[in-house]
């Protein structure tokens, strides 16, 4: 197996027995990189040379017996809306295609102070709005399990670069599903971690309630060698949680023995329209965790008809006030005209892309003076109602158990002329944000056509470590 294609945990024991470096490591990844250039999985890559000689630094540390962190020498990637301090970051947006950050991403300083060697930003949807990953001002990424359908998104980048084996573990961002969707249609593991788990200081704010930083990663091991380092109370963050950090790792291998797991009658409703392959294979694997020793228990979340709507008044309303600052005037894209208000006007026009301005202009609307109560208030009371139906399902059950998306990876283009369609993608995965809970995607099979399916493991908030467990059995 190519140094590019192991796992975390492989790479690190390759170095450490001295069959590998992390030069090696890094020179594979830029390679395979280069040559998966067609997938458009990168928006940024790092000079080689740069990469490199961190790489070598690792090396040499490594020799001299010096001690060195959980991820030294392991390429990664990190979504396009992470900053990185000196180095480009766009969020996939004409409005920020020349900015530079002036600082680093609490995730990022984490990555780098556990030895990680950054490689590149990835392509994702504008400012992380779409379900497919075609609306980035660079292009879409592509899918690379068949590169005429989509890789899902906002962090179809991500999703990609890991599946392509372009690096071996990446960072995304989950506001609606962007992590796990994407993880879904790719046939890796992606995790979104509880509301206030991981810093969100550096992150390029869509809808700052939901959004959350998570791992994509080819194991679940991976992933939570990666929650282990990402985690953590952070000052410069005012939702992030004063919560100690498990070691996660030790879940992986627990079993679920005992465990009682929910199955949401919702979630497998004929209305829903759950593809017959997709839903045969979730059933199937569901079905296999009941024979390793879980308890399967049929559960209500009886609000679930109402989330799409829920969501898309909130988080448009968040991202229209989150993205007033791209003016014109103080940073990013700016366009000419006759006058102040003429410059602001084309500067948002020219600067942000269809699905952005739809979604700004949505929740403007829905924040307005004589529909606020209409809309964002009674959005913000069907939350509360989506967030207790968790609790008394959590009160019967140690975790749910659902498809991660009701339809394999799609064809390029096959949705972008109808948005309502586009956001029912995501019908699976937006409870779980407007909740504040971890929610993770496995991979559980493949279509006819070789198409990666998923299954999600939604459990109590914090409770991370029951999720790992029971994905760990999924991808035994």
């Amino acid at each position: 197996m190519s140094l590019n294609a192991k796992t975390i945990s492989e790479l690190i024991e390759a170095f450490e027995a001295g069959e590998a470096t992390a030069e090696d490591a890094a020179g594979a990844v830029l390679d395979a990189i280069e040559a998966g250039e067609n997938l458009n999985a990168f928006i940024s890559v790092r000079e080689r040379d740069a990469v490199l000689a961190e790489a070598r630094a690792v090396d040499e540390a490594r020799q001299n017996g010096a001690e060195l962190g959980a991820l030294a020498g392991v390429p990664v990637a990190v979504k396009d809306n992470l900053c990185v301090k000196g180095g480009q970051t766009t969020a996939a947006s004409r409005m920020l295609a020349e900015f530079e950050a002036p600082y680093s991403a609490t995730v990022v300083e984490r990555l780098q102070d556990a030895g990680a060697i950054l490689v590149g930003k990835t392509n994702l949807d504008e400012f992380a709005m779409g379900s497919s990953n075609e609306n980035s001002f660079f292009g879409p990424a592509l899918n690379p399990h068949d590169p005429e359908r989509v890789p899902g998104g906002s962090s179809g980048g991500s999703a990609v670069a890991v599946a392509a084996n372009q690096c071996v573990a990446a960072l995304g961002s989950d506001t609606g599903g962007s992590i796990r969707q994407p993880a879904s249609h790719c046939g890796v593991v992606g995790v979104k971690p509880t509301y206030g788990r991981v810093s969100r200081y550096g992150l390029i704010a869509f809808a700052s309630s939901l959004d959350q930083v998570g791992p994509l990663t080819r194991s679940v091991d991976d992933a939570a060698r990666l929650l282990e380092v990402i985690c953590g109370f952070d000052p410069r963050d005012a939702t992030s949680a004063r919560r100690d950090v498990p070691k996660f790792t030790d879940a992986v291998g627990r079993g679920v023995e005992g465990l009682k797991l929910g199955v949401p009658k919702e979630y497998f409703a004929s209305e829903v329209g759950v593809d017959d392959e997709v839903g045969a294979l979730v059933r199937a694997a569901i079905d296999d965790l009941e024979a390793q020793g879980a308890e399967l228990v049929e559960v209500s979340l009886p609000h679930t008809e109402y989330a799409v709507a829920t969501y898309y008044l909130i988080a448009t309303a968040e991202a229209s006030s989150n993205l007033a600052r791209y003016d014109g005037a103080r940073y990013g894209f700016r366009a000419e005209g006759e006058d102040l208000v003429e410059m602001y006007e084309n500067s948002r026009s020219e600067g942000f892309g269809d699905e952005v301005k739809r979604r700004i202009m949505l929740g403007t609307y829905v924040l307005s003076a004589g529909y606020y109560d209409q809309y964002y208030g009674k959005a913000q009371q069907v939350r509360t109602l989506i967030r207790q139906d968790f609790d008394d399902a959590f009160d019967k059950v140690d975790a749910i158990v659902a498809p991660t998306a009701p339809t394999p990876a799609f064809a390029l283009g096959d949705k972008s002329e109808n948005p309502l369609q586009m956001y029912l993608e995501d019908i699976f995965t937006i409870s779980c944000n407007l909740a504040g809970l971890p929610g993770m995607s496995v991979p559980c099979g493949a279509t006819a056509a070789g198409l990666p399916v998923g299954l999600q493991v939604l459990a109590p908030a914090f409770d991370e470590e029951t999720m790992l467990a029971i994905g760990a059995v999924v991808e035994a």
